[in-house]
């Protein structure tokens, strides 16, 4: 089993702030967005770089996004920021009607997604945003799982033309992607080769799936772990190939079980090749206010977790 190095624990929203950085270096077409928030999205090197080509808009985050999509017309590549909830739930009709609609190239960017927000609570945590924006037609979905790979996912964004929902967090988690490594929007990575369970996460979960895989491998279960950082449009062959192999499948997610990965990953299976599949998914509530690493064992979204679903999911075949 390929073992993963921890090169020291990051947020993933200061990623983001490094790629909306070199961005704001290179392409002059690239301006930004936020509501009330520079400091939460890791924004000030780029409003201080680029004070012309920054906006910010108070806490009217509809009035955000339509801004955002009329700049759009005049060729600007908008990058709007602002947390998860804002970010989708508050402006759905906004997003809907003035980007996804008129397929407008709006890149927004959300952080502090899932429980992992912790102590504000279940009011500003979100659990169904995932679900919420792939359902809008010509929605890329992109949900990343550290610091390098939410850097690299925000340089690549900019050069896609289209709508783009860029989901990231913000506790510090382990950074174990290469630096400057490509990132392709639509394409899993295969993080480990296994024979006896798929393991497919994203997000946070990624590394969880990875300590879960270790775990596996010392009772004898060979865990193939895939990293779906793109939930729309998903990697289907990736997907498939793998449990052609092993022949079941656990799906992890810091979204609710409604709406996220697992579902997209259960369409595909049913639609080309059913096996049993379990879920890491938090099960149809809302959070609730902790520390992230309260919530997140409270609520089952870690690599015990995922090493019991795996194990169960084994014996089901």
């Amino acid at each position: 089993m390929k073992k993963y190095i921890n090169t020291g624990n990051k947020d993933t929203r200061s990623g983001f702030g490094a790629g909306l950085t070199e961005l704001g270096q290179k392409n002059e077409n690239v301006v930004a967005l936020c509501a009330d928030l520079i400091g939460s999205l890791k924004m000030d090197d780029f409003k201080k770089n680029h004070p012309e080509r920054f906006f910010q808009i108070g806490i009217a985050e509809a009035n955000m996004i339509g801004i955002a999509a009329g700049l759009t017309i005049g060729g600007k590549i908008p990058f709007t920021g602002t947390f998860a909830n804002f970010s989708t739930g508050r402006v759905y009709d906004q997003i809907r009607q003035s980007v996804a609609y008129s397929d407008k190239n709006v890149k927004i960017c959300a952080s502090h997604a899932g429980l992992t927000l912790g102590e504000d609570g279940a009011t500003h945590q979100i659990l169904e945003d995932i679900g919420l924006m792939k359902m809008l037609p010509g929605m890329t979905v992109i949900n990343t799982c550290d610091y390098n790979q939410t850097k690299a996912a925000t340089l690549a964004i900019a050069d896609h033309h289209g709508p783009v929902y860029l989901r990231f967090g913000r506790p510090s988690v382990a950074n174990f992607t290469p630096e400057n490594g490509e990132f392709i929007i639509g394409k899993a990575i295969l993080l480990n080769e296994g024979s006896d369970v798929t393991i497919i996460a994203t997000g946070h979960l990624v590394w969880e799936a990875l300590l879960a895989a270790e775990k596996l491998a010392e009772k004898g279960i060979s865990a193939e772990v895939i990293n779906i950082h793109t939930i729309k449009p998903l990697d289907e062959e990736a997907i498939l190939k793998s449990i052609a192999k092993t022949g079941c499948v656990v799906t992890a997610e810091e979204h609710n079980i409604l709406g996220g990965l697992g579902e997209s990953v259960a369409r595909t299976l049913a639609l080309n090749h059913p096996v049993s599949q379990e879920f890491v998914a938090v099960q149809d509530s809302f959070g609730e206010s902790g520390t992230p690493d309260q919530l997140m064992e409270k609520y089952q979204l870690n690599h015990q977790a995922i090493f019991a679903k795996a194990e169960k999911v084994v014996n089901r075949k």
